[in-house]
């Protein structure tokens, strides 16, 4: 299992779940992640294959998250990867003594998947299909990042492990643009999606402002 920071605290009912989430990732790997988020906090307590490059401590931006006291499973629903991939989800309402305490939260990659379904659609002439499905976290910053920068991408038809030191300015520009940093953890996210340091993220954001600054 991966550790959590020293500094994150999470509630204690929760541990017994990590190893439920493990064996789950491990029989679906590598195209399932589990996420066990921690109420209390509303924080990422543990994560089990990650592919959303999230970590441990992360903010799970539960707070428009409501559901009705005695709910044991929410979704489907769909979200979208850092990467553009479409992800399938569903959260499990964990509870102890009868009260919820936590989210875990089975995030499947339906990329590959999406991808057969097209050539099938297309030989067979079977008509596309609206999946009609209502976003779990509509105030989620990181998805709004994935969106973004996915949309960012298409349109320059580039992949983002391609871009260069130019183009990565011009997007870190773009996504401050649109107040993506505001959130706390929101430059080190960027600077993990982007495979770079969060002090190069921190050093692109301090010379655009110097930029824009008037002489």
């Amino acid at each position: 299992m991966p550790d959590l920071p020293d500094s994150q605290a999470w509630t204690p009912g929760l541990e017994p779940h990590f190893v439920v989430a493990e064996g789950i990732a491990a029989v679906f790997a590598p195209y399932v992640e589990v996420a066990v988020h921690d109420l209390a906090s509303e924080a990422v307590a543990y994560i089990a294959n990650p592919q959303s490059r999230r970590t441990p401590g992360d903010p799970s931006q539960l707070e428009e998250l409501n559901f009705n006291p005695g709910q044991r499973v929410i979704g489907p629903y769909e979200k979208t990867n850092w990467d553009g991939r479409r992800m399938k989800c569903v959260s499990i309402v964990l509870r102890e003594a009868g009260e919820p305490i936590g989210l875990m939260c089975i995030n499947v990659d339906v990329s590959s998947f999406d991808q057969v379904r097209r050539a099938l659609d297309g030989f067979l002439g079977a008509p596309p299909q609206d999946e009609g499905v209502r976003a779990l976290f509509v105030h989620d910053w990181h998805e709004r990042i994935n969106r973004f920068v996915t949309e960012w991408c298409a349109e320059r038809k580039v992949q983002i492990s391609d871009i260069d030191r130019g183009s990565r300015r011009e997007l870190i520009g773009a996504l401050q643009g649109i107040g993506a940093f505001e959130a706390r953890r929101a430059p080190a996210y960027v600077a993990r999606i982007l495979g770079v340091s969060r002090a190069t993220v921190y050093n692109e954001l301090g010379a655009l402002r110097q930029d824009s600054d008037p002489a």
